[in-house]
């Protein structure tokens, strides 16, 4: 499986921590999340995936708190893992990332997960913005194939 980002440390031990993540792109733009702490990053909705939850669920549930958004047809296009420390649970972590390209559906309401706004943006854009490298290879990826 690919790696982005920075090599894992040999001498820390790292808990894995399976994500969804997914493409949304409606009328030439592409959902994305700004989430505000704890420091300012443009995302991918989507988040981890909890014990006993399957990827799709994971993924439906993470896009609606996120983006407010409900999604239909999600498709897996790829996956990738990358090492990093997570504050907000004191956890250095591989996150293991499954994304996947989806059609946003209907907006239920804002985000519920505080900190999180959602944004559209032209896919260009969102490829040179978005904070992690692997998203944004992703991103680039599916854009290109339409």
């Amino acid at each position: 499986m690919r790696r982005y980002g920075a090599r894992p440390d040999p001498d820390r031990r790292y808990t894995a921590r399976p994500g969804a993540y997914a493409i949304l792109p409606r009328g030439g733009r592409v959902l994305v999340t700004l989430q505000s702490g704890p420091e300012p990053e443009l995302q991918l909705p989507g988040g981890g995936i909890d014990p006993g939850e399957s990827a799709i669920s994971a993924l439906h549930r993470e896009v609606e708190e996120e983006t407010g958004w409900a999604i239909a047809a999600p498709r897996r296009v790829g996956m990738f893992r990358r090492f990093a420390y997570l504050p907000e649970y004191d956890l250095h972590a591989e996150k293991i990332c499954h994304v996947f390209v989806a059609r946003p559906l209907l907006q239920r309401g804002p985000p519920t997960e505080p900190g999180h706004c959602a944004l559209w943006m032209p896919p260009a854009a969102a490829v040179t913005r978005l904070a992690n490298p692997g998203d944004a290879a992703l991103l680039r990826q599916v854009m290109g194939r339409r």
